[in-house]
């Protein structure tokens, strides 16, 4: 308190040092929060691993630190340690921003809405096949391990629908196992020790290394029997024909380490929500009715059902409702960071965020908030 700077926000109490709140952070993040919101208001900085973290809640927080221009803010500097050993060189944060954007523009055309018309049946298709061949579906009842099963679930409609079908032929229930070590690669210590010899990091090196090569292979046959990519949604073909700006054609490997980057990307976040989706309904069978007498009412009572189209979806507003409940209390991603490369001021108050500190944004902290949503913790 007796070298407290004026100018820059609180500082959360700790004991030690280096450790700081990480504990307390790392055990419940939207806990620690909302504990240290009450304490010291939306902004306070608080010490991770030896780093000085500034938290910005709330609307402004988001705003200020999401909308921050990139000459303030940067996030390959924050990422990169963790990403890199993930995905692989020269991708995402293992460049500049400028060659990032670049690469998420060669990205984009697996995401139109065009590429989502053909998406809904390849999506249905592999569902339905997961469910009849997967032995724990098998019965009138029985049991299994939701997040397992839908890891497994969007590796293969992701791999499928994003990367096309030959892809999704060299994807079996091994290579979600892989994309597991791939993701337990993201784990908050390796922030900082993202190369230690540690277990959970070897396996994730190793991982790295199987899949890359897959897709090498992938890629190197197609070269090798000169075929033109005739479908167009084809991400591997569009990056195959794709050069940077500079004129140079994107390298097989970079192609690679792009696939992965977008499995990731496509598999992550909806692993988890879909699987918070199924224990919330499985503890609310009121509303897993609900949800079939909304099919019935816009498909019919006819079965089987007519195959799902892209504009059916629209339709479905109580399924719409249960994944934006799902994603307000369950947002993939707690907490948002960005290394401050300028000083920056906070509009409206006296603090000025040094170069030295690590801004986190958190919407998932608004989206429980009780201030927009009564009784938010509420499913």
């Amino acid at each position: 308190l007796l070298f407290r700077r004026p100018y820059e926000p609180p500082v959360v109490f700790h004991w030690f040092p280096i450790i700081g709140s990480t504990i307390s952070y790392g055990i419940d993040p939207y806990k620690f929060y909302f504990d240290c919101r009450a304490k010291y208001g939306d902004i306070f900085t608080f010490i991770l691993l030896g780093k000085k973290v500034t938290v910005y809640l709330g609307l402004q927080g988001n705003n200020f630190i999401l909308n921050g221009k990139l000459k303030d803010v940067n996030a390959e500097e924050i990422y990169t340690n963790l990403t890199t050993p993930v995905f692989g060189r020269d991708v995402a944060f293992d460049c500049p921003n400028s060659k990032l954007m670049e690469q998420k523009k060669f990205m984009k055309t697996a995401l139109t809405t065009e590429a989502f018309h053909s998406y809904v049946t390849i999506i249905q298709n592999e569902v339905e096949a997961y469910i009849n061949n997967c032995v724990s579906f098998q019965g009138e009842s029985g049991t299994v391990n939701i997040s397992k099963v839908m890891a497994e679930i969007t590796i293969y409609t992701a791999s499928h629908a994003l990367q096309g079908e030959e892809v999704r032929e060299n994807f079996d229930s091994s290579f979600a196992a892989l994309y597991h070590d791939l993701d337990m690669g993201f784990t908050p210590i390796n922030f900082t020790f993202y190369w230690a010899p540690l277990p959970w990091n070897r396996a994730r090196d190793h991982a790295q290394r199987t899949v890359a090569r897959t897709y090498m292979n992938i890629i190197q046959a197609r070269r090798e029997e000169k075929r033109s990519g005739e479908n167009k949604h084809d991400i591997i073909w569009e990056l195959m024909r794709s050069t940077y700006k500079d004129g140079t054609p994107v390298p097989d490997r970079e192609i690679a380490h792009m696939m992965i980057a977008l499995l990731m990307a496509g598999q992550h976040s909806s692993s988890s929500t879909s699987s918070w989706i199924m224990l919330w309904l499985a503890a609310r069978p009121d509303i897993m009715e609900e949800l079939y007498e909304e099919q019935l009412r816009i498909f019919g009572s006819e079965k089987p059902f007519p195959p799902l189209q892209y504009e059916d979806l629209s339709k479905l507003q109580l399924h719409q409702n249960v994944l934006k409940e799902v994603l307000r209390l369950h947002a993939p991603i707690h907490s948002i960071m960005r290394k401050v490369k300028n000083p920056m001021i906070v509009p409206g108050t006296k603090y000025v965020i040094p170069t030295s500190h690590v801004l986190i944004s958190s919407p998932g902290c608004t989206s429980q908030d009780a201030t927009f949503f009564p009784d938010p913790l509420k499913w």
